[in-house]
């Protein structure tokens, strides 16, 4: 069957309608980009985590937007979606009326945290804002910049009223006194200074504190305002008398940046949170050492009091929140749903479920109907780069970076790992299995490609060449195609191991590889931004395809053929018709760049997995494989082709005994076989 034209520029839409609606209303469903059905995962946190000043809301930044949550349920309440890039800073009015958020994309937007209404963009600044604070000066707030500026606006207007300059290097964070009239700003690394912006009847006067030895990357003012904290790249907090503009006291016992430090509403307590993956608390009047606590598995990067007078909250690398009661130091609760940037992608071949693996060291599989989570597997020492299901599901392989360089073989149904393969020197980038079943191939940072019997792990080849980014088997499992830093795409023979040919066009490392259904035509993507199809049997370059702004990271084949996605560093998946060369959709909805797109069996859906931290599930038109129950072609449906379905039992990949077409021969065929018996 072939797809018209028209019928390639339908999928987009009649695939969406024509789907269940299987995805409950909830998070997952809010601000979808056009064409997609579900977006998994909340994002990154990208940013500081801030209360509300009545403490009913806690507003997170992330790389998709800003999320809003009850405090005291941690339920998503809304996602405040405007930036063009990650959000890096949240802070709310001290009426709780306005809610700004600062991002990579150069611009403060101002909210309504209430009804998620949009009020204003403040614009400005041309590099990223990293802090923001409002004053109690009624409408005024200061936002400070990778350009080196501190700027304070008018926030009913959006006007903007001055900007301070002085800092050599980024302004990391900013702080206003509770009186509104100093402001702290503090400079990143190689300018290690705060200065004290006082509003004066003459106007603003500027002070300079010194001592810290490395950057300052967060400032705050006591509620009395007569001291002021500071955290530093150099691994210390500094407290200052905001009167004298004397230092007051060091605390040295982080032994990783200081990265956020707070004062409870009191003004009793300071908590700070650190690169050493602590949170520590101290006595803000005696300056003793209150608590340590060891909750979070990577970076503190933010840490908040709530108005109740009991709760503290922090956020980490690790993309968890923790709770604290810090009048007890007892842990709470814990809010999960963040993710980390999501590096591959695979389909199970019945399309029910598919695996991700990123940044965050675990593999998560989902249900591809509904959106949800169903299991984890952990054992991974670090990132995870790549992610394979053998052609009867059944299994599972994994591959990561240092310091675990093992490619991980799962029972997928049990959820236990079987034996490691620990052959590779480095990260393993691309695995994928041969459609026949019998082998695995691994592409390495270690200029390898290898060959492992898919049901032993024993090593059966190793394909030298250069740093190798991604491998793909032809349909018949017969040809290896690996493509890497070299710029070429390298053919092997499977059966012998050797080199076939080398495919030479791309001016820049190969990062994905795909083949097309029939296997005449082999799919490139490319650091050079473009992709390329190969003719197979002439071993030429049928067509260069060219718009994207960035690499392509992955590229995959519709099950017609007709059709190719490719997703890219530029953000966007691009949707192209392999016999005209032509463009027909630019599927844009990512924040961060796209790493790895996927595909179910039969094209009804299409998974993108990106930088920001998400999964998004693009709906398509299903293609229903064709169904031919008379399996020896005699013209009557059969013992014989019982028979014949039978001696096939367990075989995977292209098989007229494949009677349903989901990949493998099995109970389904047999069933399907005698219900027909006696047609002709």
């Amino acid at each position: 069957m072939k797809l018209t034209r028209f019928s390639i520029l339908a999928m987009l839409f009649v695939g969406t309608v024509a789907l269940p609606n299987a995805f409950a209303q909830d998070y997952t469903q809010w601000h979808l980009p056009e064409g997609a059905k579900a977006r998994l995962g909340k994002g990154i946190i990208t940013g500081n985590i801030a209360y509300s000043p009545d403490g009913s809301l806690l507003a997170v930044a992330s790389s998709i937007g800003v999320w809003l949550y009850d405090a005291d349920t941690h339920q998503e309440i809304d996602l405040l979606v405007g930036h063009t890039e990650q959000v890096s800073v949240v802070a709310f009015s001290p009426a709780g009326t306005t809610l700004a958020s600062g991002s990579w994309d150069n611009t403060i937007q101002l909210w309504n945290p209430q009804t998620g209404e949009h009020k204003l963009t403040l614009e400005g600044h041309n590099n990223n804002i990293t802090s923001i604070a409002f004053s109690s000066q009624i409408n005024v707030l200061a936002s400070g910049s990778s350009d080196k500026t501190v700027r304070l606006w008018y926030t009913d207007t959006g006007e903007h009223i001055t900007t301070f300059r002085g800092h050599k290097m980024a302004v990391a964070s900013v702080a206003f006194s509770p009186d509104g009239q100093m402001l702290a700003s503090g400079g990143g690394q190689r300018d290690n200074t705060i200065r004290l912006w006082s509003n004066t009847t003459e106007g603003f006067q500027s002070t300079t504190l010194t001592g810290h030895v490395h950057g300052i990357e967060s400032v705050a003012f006591s509620p009395d305002g007569r001291t002021l904290a500071s955290g530093s790249a150099d691994n210390t907090i500094r407290l200052w008398d905001t009167y004298t503009f004397k230092h007051k006291a060091t605390f040295t016992e982080h032994t990783g940046s200081v990265t956020s430090v707070a004062f409870s509403e009191d003004g009793r307590t300071l908590a700070s949170g650190s690169a050493d993956n602590t949170i520590r608390l101290w006595d803000a009047y005696t300056f003793k050492h209150k608590a340590t606590r060891t909750k979070h598995t990577d970076w503190v990067t933010s840490v908040t009091f709530r108005s109740d007078g009991q709760t503290l909250a922090s956020s980490g690398n690790d993309q968890v929140i923790q709770f604290w009661d810090y009048t007890t130091f007892q842990h709470k609760s814990t809010l999960t749903g963040h993710t980390f940037p999501v590096n591959d992608i695979a389909f199970a071949p019945d399309g029910r479920i598919f695996a991700s693996v990123g940044d965050g060291k675990t593999i998560r599989l989902w249900d591809a109907p509904t959106g949800q989570m169903r299991a984890t597997f952990t054992g991974h020492g670090g990132r995870v780069f790549s992610v394979a299901f053998s052609p009867d599901g059944e299994t599972l392989a994994s591959g990561g970076g240092k310091p675990d360089t093992a490619i991980r073989v799962w029972d997928v149904h049990a959820g236990q790992p079987k034996e490691a393969i620990t052959n590779h020197k480095f990260g393993v980038e691309s695995l994928m299995f041969s459609p026949d079943g019998k082998t695995l191939a691994s592409g390495s940072w270690d200029r390898t490609v290898r060959l492992w019997d898919a049901d032993t792990g024993e090593h059966k080849a190793t394909l030298r060449r250069d740093a190798v980014y991604a491998v793909a088997f032809s349909p018949d499992s017969r040809t290896l195609a690996s493509g890497g830093r070299d710029s070429t795409i390298h053919l092997w023979d499977v059966e012998s191991g050797e080199h076939q040919t080398a495919l030479r066009g791309h001016s820049r490392s190969i990062d994905s590889v795909a083949f097309s259904p029939d296997g005449v035509t082999l799919a490139s993507g490319s650091w050079d931004n473009t992709v390329r199809l190969w003719n197979v049997q002439t071993e030429q370059s049928s067509a260069t395809f060219i718009g994207h702004e960035s690499r392509v990271k992955s590229v995959v084949f519709f099950p017609e053929g007709r059709m190719l996605a490719s997703g890219s560093w530029d953000n966007t998946i691009r949707l192209w018709d392999t016999q005209t060369g032509q463009l027909h959709a630019t599927l844009t909805g990512h924040i961060l760049g796209v790493n790895t797109l996927a595909l179910s069996r039969n094209g009804g859906t299409l998974a993108s997995g990106s930088d920001d931290g998400t999964i998004l599930l693009w709906g398509f038109t299903p293609v229903v494989p064709q169904i031919t129950v008379d399996v020896n072609g005699d013209g009557v449906v059969n013992i014989q082709d019982l028979v014949l379905v039978a001696s096939r039992f367990g075989q995977t990949g292209a098989n007229p005994a494949d009677v349903n077409g989901d990949g493998v021969v099995n109970i389904q065929d047999l069933v399907l076989v005698a219900s027909h018996f006696g047609q002709d």
